[in-house]
């Protein structure tokens, strides 16, 4: 005899006739699932006691097997989720790199073809920006002179004073004028070449001491246990994992 009321039958049905039930299972939730109680128990172990005893140490090490299990389960579900993803991002990658290579390729070909004449051009820009700045320069001087010098009752030299300031004031122009025309698509480069080893390396050690420690920690780090490195000592010790 079936006595269920209406409330207690949708409790008892397959989560899959309900409502939201056709959800597909969490992977991660899957994969955690046998290991709920572990992680629980484990959780009240991690209270800041030490263990004392022998059968401690046993329940602690029985599990700490049941949590690595549960991160050997979690990060294999993590990699079947991840790596379809992955391959199709980088198959994604893939299809676009051809054409942005090429392309690439052409506006180096065209920044070559047009290379030696800008450098040039550029070349002939700066100076005569250069000459221009000189020239501001040199009539800003020469108003400046002829306005300190010409008398106040002297017409002619005030006349004088005035067009070397109205000269100074278009070579001051012509001077901006140059140096706004300039030609696209040149910058300059910083290059360098290593003439010694050891004297950059010297120079490093006396100016930026910080930058050698941390190539030689990192240099440590990466090969202490494949030969002697003088200056360093290397041991063994014991610890749980």
């Amino acid at each position: 005899m079936n006595d269920m009321t209406p409330s207690s039958s949708k409790e008892g049905a397959n989560p899959r006739a309900v409502i939201g039930g056709n959800a597909p299972p969490d992977p991660l939730d899957e994969a955690l699932a046998p290991y709920g109680d572990f992680i629980t128990e484990a959780e009240g172990w991690l209270d800041g006691t030490q263990v004392t005893t022998a059968a401690q140490m046993k329940a602690v090490d029985d599990l700490a097997k049941e949590i690595k299990a549960a991160e050997k389960a979690v990060s294999t579900a993590r990699d079947a989720a991840t790596k379809p993803l992955h391959a199709a991002w980088q198959a994604e990658i893939a299809r676009w790199k051809p054409t942005l290579e090429d392309l690439d390729r052409i506006k180096k070909g065209l920044a070559a073809l047009v290379s030696a004449f800008k450098v040039r051009l550029k070349a002939e820009q700066d100076e005569a920006a250069r000459k221009a700045r000189a020239e501001a320069d040199r009539k800003r001087r020469e108003a400046e002179e002829a306005t300190r010098t010409a008398a106040a009752g002297d017409i002619e030299a005030q006349r004088a004073a005035a067009q070397a300031q109205a000269e100074a004031k278009a070579a001051r122009k012509a001077a901006s004028a140059a140096g706004k025309d300039r030609v696209k698509g040149v910058r300059t480069v910083t290059r360098y070449e290593i003439e010694s080893h050891k004297a950059a390396l010297h120079d490093i050690a006396k100016n930026d001491r910080d930058a050698l420690t941390d190539f030689v920690e990192d240099y440590v780090r990466r090969h202490h246990k494949d030969r002697v490195i003088a200056g360093v000592r290397v041991w063994e010790e014991q610890e749980a994992y």
